[in-house]
């Protein structure tokens, strides 16, 4: 088969589409001939060394979806044949044409659910979920969220139409109109100098990208203003004061770490699929990028040149 190998840390360009053996699946293990594999930043992160030891050479990815082709022992044999989704974990695995999965992190497909949409959803669509738990929306609120054109973000401002709020999505210039189209009441450059001047009374902070623009987010909270943050796209960790929170009687929530794990990964997973099945969730998928070009999926998610879940087809 051939799959994405990687054999030392650094930029972009050390993915590369090599030939390499068939993997065959271990005990409780199934194989997968992989459709789409999704591509997150966390990945690129992992790529340049940002997230402890490797052993190298090494395959990425952790989200798969496809259809079972091979069974491992003491796996029960309707597996075979079957359209599924999986998150691999730290194994990873995923950027391949074929890839090896545990049976328990398998979730069945049903034939009307995309390999793109499942993959946006198994990995991205869980976090949303518990970000969702922890923001509570309501339709009494107005919500911000930032990075609303990413994988996260379109799932966000969705969800905010589906409960009866009104929300406000920030992305960069060639951005907005997918903001618009996934629901938002308002798109906003937040490139433009003094985006935030105006924007008050906001009930409800979605916040992924800390640094500056959360910061200047956080100032358009009205009184008792939630501010919910589930990540640093920008590098640096949204500056909050308790000063600041007891100005306006805000309040401030980590959604993720050892939040994220309150009701377990599998649960989270079962719902956000549940979800693309209902329609609740309609994800956002980037064009997919084709595995031999792994390095330009990585390239383009870096320099927020794509829009949505960005996903590899083999």
């Amino acid at each position: 088969m051939f799959a994405i190998r990687q054999h030392e840390f650094g930029p972009a360009e050390n993915l590369l589409f090599e030939e390499v053996p068939d993997p065959e699946p271990g005990a409780g293990q199934v194989r997968i001939t992989v459709a789409a594999a999704g591509v997150h930043l966390v990945d690129t992160t992992i790529r340049r060394g940002g997230f402890g030891p490797v052993d190298f050479p090494t395959t990425p990815g952790r989200e798969v979806a496809g259809v079972v082709t091979a069974l491992g022992d003491d796996v029960p044999p309707d597996w075979l044949g079957r359209r599924v989704v999986a998150h691999l974990g730290q194994a990873g695995g995923g950027y391949a044409e074929l890839a090896v999965a545990a049976v328990a992190s398998l979730h069945a497909l049903p034939d009307d659910v995309s390999f793109e949409a499942a993959v946006a959803m198994i990995g991205t669509g869980r976090t949303v979920v518990a970000v969702l738990d922890a923001a509570q929306l309501t339709g009494d609120d107005v919500v911000l969220v930032t990075s609303a054109a990413g994988g996260m973000g379109a799932l966000f401002v969705q969800e905010a139409r589906n409960v009866g709020a009104r929300v406000v999505g920030l992305a960069s210039p060639g951005k907005l109109d997918h903001v618009l189209a996934c629901g938002a009441d308002a798109a906003i450059d937040y490139t433009r100098p003094g985006w935030a001047d105006g924007l008050k009374d906001m009930t409800v902070v979605l916040d992924g990208v800390g640094g500056e623009a959360g910061a200047q987010a956080l100032k358009t909270l009205g009184p008792g203003g939630r501010h919910v943050i589930y990540g640093w796209a920008s590098g640096t960790m949204t500056p909050i004061s308790t000063e600041a929170l007891f100005a306006n009687s805000l309040t401030a929530t980590v959604a993720l770490g050892p939040g994220l794990m309150r009701r377990g990964l599998r649960v989270l997973e079962e719902e956000s699929l549940a979800g693309l099945a209902g329609g609740r969730f309609v994800p956002l998928v980037n064009p997919p990028f084709a595995l031999r070009d792994a390095a330009k999926a990585h390239e383009a998610l870096e320099a927020r040149a794509v829009v949505g879940k960005v996903v590899l087809r083999p």
